[in-house]
């Protein structure tokens, strides 16, 4: 083994410092929002002086808040469906297809992950606004759709390419039609990609704020753009109330894919 932390003395104690360091770096500012989301001054100033709900209540009173929150789940839910259902499609022919290009296409379905997202947005801003799909809801889920969909084809590959075919193969010797060997045998063997390609899928247009500044319409926002506009105009704990239960769902999800992961 090349990478040993028995046979790396001191130095492991290094490794492990650099990695306390890192962690923290990465949760601290999470947890400086969710701490002033229960701070009792209408100010985001810490430490808080006091502890409350209120920004919490404030933040389920407001229609504004709750239809924006509705907004992002509804699109997210599309996101999901759209993305993991093209994914699905797009894996087959990556793994299974024997056509020329096939690597260009691979690089061509993956390009929307490597390209900064505000190109992606400009982009696609310019295109909606002339088949004027720019404020609409089918407009946000084909353009998170665009950037989910790598999200999806990448765990769905990785699955697919470690299934032995012979298994699907075999069923089809033994009387199930293709279609029907594939939905039996081919896709249950593939749930952990599936279910990681659902999960990033949703993720990726819950958490997205840039494209969806673009899309926006001022009767439809979802809870990042709704948190941007927020913060322009005052700097009120219900903005970290509202960034809280963004990461809260973030982290269920996180951890429900952990677990399922662990069962399988």
């Amino acid at each position: 083994m090349l990478l040993n932390l028995d046979r790396m003395g001191g130095l492991r104690w290094v490794l492990v410092l650099i990695s306390v360091l890192v962690m923290l770096f990465l949760i601290l500012p999470v947890a400086f929002i969710v701490a002033l989301s229960f701070g009792s001054s209408q100010w985001l100033a810490f430490p808080p002086p006091g502890w409350t709900l209120r920004w919490y209540h404030e933040f389920f009173a407001d229609p504004r808040w709750l239809a924006a929150i509705w907004t992002s789940a509804k699109i997210g839910v599309l996101v999901m469906i759209s993305s993991t259902l093209l994914g699905l499609l797009a894996s087959f022919a990556l793994v299974r297809g024997r056509f020329r290009g096939r690597e260009t296409l691979r690089a061509a379905f993956l390009t929307p992950m490597i390209l900064p997202v505000v190109v992606v947005a400009v982009a696609l801003y310019a295109f909606f606004l002339k088949v004027g799909l720019n404020g609409t809801l089918l407009g946000f889920v084909i353009a998170h759709t665009v950037l989910a969909l790598p999200f999806a084809i990448i765990p769905i590959s990785t699955a697919l390419a470690g299934f032995d075919k012979s298994v699907e193969d075999a069923a089809i010797l033994c009387g199930a039609s293709p279609w029907e060997a594939r939905l039996r045998i081919t896709l249950p063997s593939i749930r952990h990609g599936l279910f990681a390609a659902v999960v990033f899928s949703f993720l990726v247009s819950w958490d997205e704020v840039v494209i969806a500044i673009f899309m926006a319409s001022p009767t439809l926002q979802t809870m990042p753009v709704r948190i941007w506009g927020s913060l322009r105009q005052d700097l009120s704990p219900v903005i970290a109330a509202a960034s809280s239960l963004l990461i809260l769902l973030t982290l269920a999800l996180m951890l429900l894919a952990a677990l399922l992961r662990k069962k399988g």
